[in-house]
Order: structure tokens, then sequence, then C-alpha cells
């Protein structure tokens, strides 16, 4: 499996409306496609050891069977139009990681 997360920070004015739409629009868009398994949203809460990541108010992490699989997501119409939507909502210099899941 494959995990991807973006840490990034959600203007507060806008955090209901990503939020909406995140669960309206987007998961019911990734779920459509093959070797989709999980898309989820979190929020901070709290950094008990350490230090948290700069401007980071939300992790949004995707889970796909594969890279493969994945990437025929990211390369989607779909993809790019409601990504556009998501990453119009949040501040600029968000950061991407992608996992292997062991």
């Amino acid at each position: 499996m494959i995990q991807v997360h973006v840490d990034m920070d959600i203007d507060p004015a806008k955090e209901q409306e990503m939020l909406r739409y995140f669960q309206a629009v987007f998961r019911p868009a990734a779920q459509k496609f093959r070797g989709y398994i999980d898309v989820r949203m979190l929020k901070l809460l709290a950094v008990p050891v350490g230090t948290a990541p700069a401007g980071l108010t939300y992790r949004f992490a995707i889970t796909y069977e594969n890279e493969e699989l994945r990437q025929k997501w990211v390369t989607s119409d779909i993809h790019q139009e409601v990504w556009g939507t998501m990453e119009g909502m949040a501040s600029p210099g968000y950061t991407v990681l992608q996992f292997d899941v062991i």
C-alpha cells in the first residue's frame, strides 16, 4: 500500500467550507477510483512530544493499493478539479509526504 500525507494550514474562515467539501465532494470522487482504500482529514489538536511542523493545522491522508493506481487518480480530470478546490482553501506552501505502508 501507499499513503500520501499533505500537511496544510487552513484559514479558520474557510475551515467549515473545506470540511464540507472534503466530505461531500472530494471523498466520494476518490472512492470511485480503482485501488482506493481510504482518505482522511486529520485536525491537529495537540503536540504532546516534540514540535509540530510549521504551518500545520490539518493533515490530509490518502491510501491506495499501490502508486500506479494512485497516479491514475492523481492524473484524472476529476482529481485536478477536486484537488484544485481543496488546494485553494489551504495556505500556500503545504508539504506532501509519501509513505509505503508496512
